[in-house]
């Protein structure tokens, strides 16, 4: 099990957590769907309810569960502020907000498309941040702080890319279909970065803090400022693994 060797971790504070959401349960699934239903659960819709939904979804598409790992270790891989997988799994808002997302797109796709906005908007309000339930997200994703960030609802997010806080995929005004971005596998994502409309962001790019993309970006690249203009190529470097964001201006 993911979190078997962390799961002894001696704190009396936090026994009735660990309890709940790790040592009770007899697998990884078992506890993201307890973890998921608890944070997650309101008055009106309560926790045991969300379980059964939750472990319906799960058991229809366990690929859910298998991204959910893979996000996991790549949060940790990613951020030396966690010193194991328990931290990211119970704490991490990132962590839970794309599990819940990844529910909620299921369902979003399925035609059930009020319980998949409950759940953005449950995540909305706990966690501030906003993934629209029609969004697509790769596995191995990693959102950092995850504070501010916003998905629109036509988005594509590939595999193993990287997202720190206050980033925005959205579109550029009232226009309806395919209108949301599309970030291709291994691309870092800074804080602050905005890219706006169905514009397409190369595999291992990398996005500079703060940047407004509004055109696309080649593969490979690096791309900073307002608008952003690429000011660097690179060879054989994944940014979202790396998690560099210094920028030298060589072109």
């Amino acid at each position: 099990m993911l979190l078997e060797s962390v799961s002894g971790t001696r704190e009396p504070s936090l026994a009735g957590l660990l309890k709940v959401y790790v040592q009770e349960c007899d697998s990884f699934q078992e506890s993201l769907i307890e973890l998921m239903a608890g944070k997650v659960a309101d008055d009106h819709v309560p926790r045991e309810e969300l379980v059964e939904l939750f472990a319906q979804v799960l058991e229809a598409e366990p690929g859910i569960v298998e991204s959910a790992a893979a996000d996991l270790l790549a949060s940790v891989e990613r951020n030396p502020a966690y010193p194991n997988v328990l931290v990211p799994f119970l704490f991490a808002k990132g962590f839970l907000g794309l599990q819940v997302h990844r529910v909620a797109h299921l369902l979003w796709c399925s035609g059930r498309e009020l319980v998949a906005v409950f759940l953005q908007s449950r995540v909305s309000e706990l966690l501030a941040m906003d993934i629209h339930p029609g969004a697509s997200i790769g596995s191995g994703v990693f959102i950092d702080h995850a504070t501010g960030v916003v998905i629109g609802e036509t988005a594509v997010v590939g595999d193993d890319v990287s997202i720190l806080q206050n980033v925005t995929l959205g579109g550029t005004g009232k226009e309806c279909g395919d209108r949301h971005p599309k970030i291709g596998s291994g691309v870092l994502l800074a804080a602050g970065v905005k890219v706006l409309g169905n514009v397409l962001v190369g595999e291992n790019a990398k996005i500079g803090a703060g940047a407004v993309v509004l055109v696309p970006v080649p593969a490979g690249t690096t791309a900073v400022g307002v608008p952003a203009r690429v000011i660097r190529s690179r060879v054989h470097e994944v940014p979202a693994e790396s998690m560099d964001q210094h920028f030298d201006y060589m072109i």
